[in-house]
């Protein structure tokens, strides 16, 4: 078998494939033949080395994946071979808060699933919904999953705001549309904004025809400014000038190199709260999916790359053009 290696900070180049014995699952673990990956922002991190969370030398990158179970291990119950699974990306936390014990991560601490089998605990994987293939499948664990948790607690009716058109902010704009909720959506793009409309979008916002564009989100919400905010970017102080009093920034993350800068005052003169967001637990995930296979929603996927194009497939998701995922398919 084969798999991608890289050490935190070596960036792109710094990808090299080793071909190494097929593992065998032990007690709690299952084998998976991966047949697909996606790439997040969070990889990108680790090859810059700015990425919050350890990560082990020589790792196996990228968190994101799907296949099918090939062997279990003893003890195992739930999981049967022939199973397609996704994985949860901090595998340990199956419920609940964050808790210390439970940051261990794919791809980081942990090695991921850039390889043509991966043993995994299998408490941590997940099916995939029936009507998604891999690829699609493949999507879901880190930006589906953060997306969902982010719009924890918004109801049928409320107003909520995406930034831009990566995979957290696509799948955020989906699954509000699922709830029930308005979606008011940014661009830096005008030839996006269809696009966004076509998903979902009540409202879209080009930011370089409105450069202001917090106040056009309050122009275009009657003054009152959205209930949730969920921000890709870390531009917190922009956030809070777009939500209502008492509604949320729920922050996913922050572009390399810049971070989040935050005057009380405005805080306390939103009346808002602040959320950090760190994907979510296994239960969310299986939630998730289930709203995901009842109404039928397909990830949106930019472009497809094999596994010996894998460089290529960081190098075209580094550039900044994709419009939704960048997935690498592995195997038959």
């Amino acid at each position: 078998m084969r798999s991608f290696h890289v050490d935190s900070g070596a960036g792109i180049a710094g990808l090299a494939v080793r071909e190494h014995d097929r593992p065998s699952p032990g007690p709690g673990e299952a084998l998976v033949a991966v047949r697909a990956v996606s790439l997040s922002f969070r990889e990108l991190m680790i090859l810059r080395g700015n990425y919050v969370l350890p990560v082990r030398p020589d790792v196996v990158p990228v968190s994101d994946g799907a296949g099918e179970v090939v062997a279990v291990g003893p003890g195992v119950r739930g999981v049967a071979v022939g199973d397609r699974v996704t994985a949860a990306v901090f595998p340990y936390w199956r419920d609940g808060r964050l808790d210390p014990d439970l940051l261990p991560q794919l791809g980081g601490s942990l090695d991921g699933l850039l390889t043509e089998y991966a043993v995994l605990p299998a408490q941590a994987l997940v099916p995939i919904p029936a009507h998604l293939s891999y690829a699609e499948g493949a999507t879901l664990p880190c930006a589906a999953v953060t997306a969902w948790n982010a719009l924890t607690g918004v109801r049928a009716g409320d107003t909520v705001l995406t930034l831009g058109s990566g995979g957290v902010s696509l799948f955020a704009l989906q699954l509000a549309r699922l709830g029930g909720a308005r979606v008011v959506a940014t661009t830096g793009r005008a030839d996006r904004v269809q696009r966004l409309r076509a998903l979902g979008a009540e409202q879209v916002v080009d930011r370089v025809a409105h450069p202001d564009w917090p106040a056009r989100v309050r122009e275009l919400t009657g003054g009152r400014g959205v209930d949730r905010v969920v921000d890709v970017v870390g531009d917190v102080e922009a956030s809070l000038r777009c939500v209502a009093y008492q509604g949320e920034v729920a922050c996913v993350g922050f572009l390399a190199g810049v971070r989040p800068k935050l005057d009380t005052g405005s805080l306390f003169a939103a009346g808002a709260a602040v959320r950090p967001v760190a994907v979510g637990s296994r239960a969310q995930f299986v939630a998730m999916n289930r709203a995901i296979e009842a109404n039928r929603l397909r990830p949106v996927i930019d472009r497809v790359f094999a596994f010996d194009q894998a460089v290529d497939a960081f190098r075209y998701y580094e550039s900044g053009e994709p419009f939704g995922k960048v997935v690498v398919t592995i195997g038959s």
